[in-house]
């Protein structure tokens, strides 16, 4: 392989019709291939392998037409017409060489007559625009996808099964075996082979089975990749214990190889066996070693070496590659500013420099009469340098200053912390050169109105690293987040409109999103804890002030004692009781006195008053 430009076209519309797809035309009065590689392959890198072969290219465009051009004869074959009416997004061959299919965002497949250039059969795919198509090995079955995944018949051209298929539109479908693992039974065709599916924005390959009942529809397998493929490339599994292996280029430039043997479900997805990996040597003036973009890879007819596209789009590297799956990561370093250095010629410059002498003058606009010496250039070769000897000291910024005749005691800050400008400079300094003192220093800062006025001062291009440092802080301790917010809050404010301009600004701020959104979350249950905790803290609070108040301590702080008072006292007491006594005998003798005076009393008011004792006796 070469990296030489073998053939150029443009088609004549290519401004308003721009070029979408575009599919090899299987060589013509061969055998059905046992590979569909390259029919399906939308590589540039084989037309020199195959250029005997492949003579046909279908080329799909943005209205709606295809163009069948002829890279042997150099000219436009022809073109279909009447068959969409919006962007085509797929073409594909069928093994007989005169039919072709095709898909487009108006939801339709069409299957064409190549020789005839009409529709021969056109029919709604979907209810979204169709973006995938893949023939079975076979002929008889054609897969279609937009998000959902269908298996048509193309005889009746109706759907044989449905597919889960991708939460996005699918970009890639491509069958991974041409004869079903259990060989027992009898084999339809169809039944038995797996195939694999790729879609935008999603970092997994899955690859679905073809059962014969309509039970499953989900995927028993998936790779996964660290970003979204762009191309993808595999060797078709022919024997039964012959690994499926896959090529996958991926966004950021890496080529991710997977071998697997295809043997029904498996639960977790797989990951690469090999990552492949293109950087520069970095030994010419700069020293960092920068990654080399992988454009695409495709596996030789011996399964065994890759041929690898990196570099520019332009002026694509082709170059082979042996495999060793057994190292889990390779890096190779290739050197392509040599190979794409571009010739200038020095002698069509149109910036010419004067030959002057050294004693001329030059009038220079301005004060009339001033004049100056013009320098005579020096040589390119000639580089100059600015290092200093080893003996030499290097003169301070104070000395430096009073060689300008500045004032320096007017330069210096008073001590304290600088002002807002100085802060804005700070930030920028401390996030190109992530130095942890300066930032901590600037970001601690606690008034609103300095936060405020930094923000606003601060260049257009220091906002995303802001973010980005603002978002490592937050999932620090609370204290530091707590601060962080206030910033958040004013860039947000201030520089929401230049925000709102950035392509990448939901991956840019995806992380901080997610942030918020787990603390928001959790905000709810922390909010009742609180108020539980709360209601726990006063009862217990109010308990403590009901037990202090009825404890009340009642015994008496001082007691005073006389002595004399109790030796007078225990006399009285003496004498009290002595009084008691006699007072209780005079009180029975006035008793009886009392009765004897009362019973005279009522003797005398009856009559009968007492006799002498004498008359008593006389009487008895």
């Amino acid at each position: 392989a070469n990296s030489r430009l073998q053939h150029e076209y443009v088609p004549s519309a290519h401004l308003s019709a721009a070029c979408t797809c575009l599919a090899w035309a299987p060589p013509g009065g061969r055998p059905p291939p046992s590979k569909d590689g390259p029919q399906r392959k939308k590589r540039k890198s084989e037309v020199a392998e195959v250029d005997k072969q492949l003579d046909i290219l279908a080329i799909g465009t943005a209205v709606g037409s295809i163009l069948l051009y002829s890279t042997v004869k150099g000219e436009l074959q022809s073109k279909l017409d009447g068959g969409h009416d919006n962007r085509v997004n797929c073409v594909r061959w069928h093994q007989d060489n005169c039919c072709l299919y095709s898909c487009s965002e108006d939801k339709h497949i069409v299957e064409w007559n190549a020789q005839t250039c009409k529709v021969k059969c056109k029919w709604k795919g979907d209810n979204s625009s169709v973006t995938s198509l893949c023939i079975s090995p076979d002929g008889k079955m054609l897969l279609s996808a937009g998000r959902t995944i269908k298996l048509w018949d193309l005889e009746t051209k109706e759907v044989y099964r449905h597919f889960t298929g991708h939460a996005t539109s699918v970009s890639s479908l491509m069958f991974t075996t041409v004869k079903p693992m259990n060989e027992n039974k009898p084999f339809d065709g169809i039944t038995g082979l797996y195939f694999l599916s790729g879609a935008i924005r999603d970092r997994l390959l899955s690859v679905w089975y073809i059962r014969s009942d309509r039970k499953e529809k989900n995927a028993v397998m998936s790779f996964t990749v660290t970003d979204e493929p762009t191309f993808i490339d595999l060797t078709v599994s022919e024997v039964k214990e012959e690994p499926v292996k896959l090529a996958v280029v991926c966004r950021d430039g890496q080529l991710y190889l997977f071998e697997h043997i295809l043997n029904g479900y498996c639960k977790k997805p797989l990951t690469s066996n090999c990552t492949i990996q293109i950087a520069t040597p970095g030994n010419d003036g700069d020293s960092t070693p920068k990654p080399v973009p992988i454009l695409a890879a495709a596996f030789c007819t011996d399964k065994q070496s890759l041929l690898l596209v990196y570099g520019n789009t332009l002026q694509p590297i082709i170059e082979k590659v042996s495999l060793n799956t057994t190292e889990s990561h390779v890096c190779l370093i290739r050197d392509i500013q040599k190979v794409l250095s571009l010739k200038t010629d020095v002698g069509l410059t149109k910036v010419k420099t004067p030959v002057v002498n050294s004693d001329t003058k030059v009038l220079v606009p301005g004060i009339p009469g001033h004049s100056t010496a013009v320098k005579t250039p020096s040589s390119g070769k000639e580089k100059k340098k600015n290092k200093r000897k080893p003996g030499e000291t290097e003169e301070s910024i104070e000395e430096r200053l009073e060689a300008l005749d500045i004032d320096v005691s007017k330069v210096k800050t008073p001590g304290g912390l600088p002002q807002t400008d100085s802060f804005a400079v700070l930030l920028v300094q401390g996030l190109e050169s992530n130095d942890a003192e300066i930032l901590n220093r600037v970001l601690n800062t606690r008034k609103e109105s300095v936060i405020k006025n930094t923000v606003a001062r601060m260049p257009i291009h220091a906002v995303i690293p802001l973010l980005h440092e603002l978002t490592k802080r937050l999932q620090g301790n609370p204290y530091s987040a707590s601060l962080m917010v206030r910033w958040l809050k004013s860039v947000f404010t201030l520089h929401a409109s230049y925000l709102s301009t950035l392509p990448d600004l939901i991956p840019q701020l995806g992380m901080l999103y997610q942030l918020m959104e787990s603390r928001v979350k959790t905000l709810q249950k922390l909010s009742r804890l609180h108020g539980r905790l709360f209601i726990l803290v006063t009862q217990v609070a109010a308990s403590e002030t009901a037990q202090d108040v009825t404890e009340v301590n009642q015994t008496a702080k001082l007691v005073y004692e006389d002595e004399s008072s109790e030796e007078e006292g225990s006399d009285d007491e003496m004498i009290a009781d002595k009084d008691s006594d006699e007072n209780w005998d005079e009180d029975e003798e006035k008793e009886e006195q009392s009765d004897e005076q009362d019973m005279t009393v009522e003797k005398e008011i009856n009559g009968d008053s007492d006799l002498e004792p004498e008359n008593e006796s006389e009487e008895e």
